[in-house]
């Protein structure tokens, strides 16, 4: 079902999407935009004829689609539709196989995050425009907060972090409060820029 809040995956699709190479090609068509499977294999180095078969699974479970107008009957377009996924609480969660299966989407979303921050954060600045070199920002700090206050805070943009951290120091030892650990992370993608230059896009 899709929302506004975003569509929840149920047990079928989540399952289809619990492969690290079906996660890579999802997060690459995020990332990157439409894609035949010949551009994706460049990508992530593999054949044409894997990505090919990893695409018609998450097409099968309307996780991608195929790019209407795009392409020729030799070489399909694909495009993941816009929106948040969710994937299923705890409560739909109880079969071993979907626990598995959200493990393995989870674990793979956020490893290929973890190297899409280390790429950024050993990418050379020496060509890039001076506007961008100090653009992005990279934060980690801890928090003394209730259950609640994370909850507001998390709402709240990377911009406030700095005044989070004045707003709630003194409460290590107050009552009901938790050690959190809080991350911003904002930064360009080198993808995006040749977006900007691709008439076809």
């Amino acid at each position: 079902m899709t929302t506004d809040e975003g569509r929840t995956l149920d047990s079928g699709s989540l399952k289809a999407l619990a492969h690290p190479l079906r996660v890579r090609i999802y997060d690459l068509l995020s990332e990157r935009g439409p894609q035949t499977a010949s551009s994706l294999a460049a990508l992530i180095g593999e054949t044409s004829g894997a990505t090919s078969y990893h695409l018609r699974a998450l097409a099968a479970h309307d996780l991608i689609r195929e790019v209407t107008g795009r392409g020729t009957a030799r070489e399909r377009w694909w495009e993941r539709p816009k929106g948040r996924i969710n994937l299923p609480g705890p409560d739909e969660q109880q079969s071993p196989s979907n626990r598995a299966a959200a493990q393995i989407v989870t674990s793979e979303f956020f490893r290929l995050r973890h190297q899409t921050l280390m790429d950024y954060m050993n990418r050379s600045t020496a060509d890039e425009p001076e506007e961008w070199r100090d653009s992005g920002l990279v934060m980690t700090t801890m928090l003394d907060l209730t259950a609640p206050q994370m909850t507001e805070l998390a709402g709240e943009l990377s911009a406030v972090v700095e005044a989070a951290i004045e707003r709630y120091r003194g409460q290590e030892n107050a009552a009901g409060t938790r050690r959190v650990t809080l991350r911003a992370e904002i930064f360009d993608l080198p993808a995006a820029r040749t977006r900007r230059t691709n008439p076809e896009e």
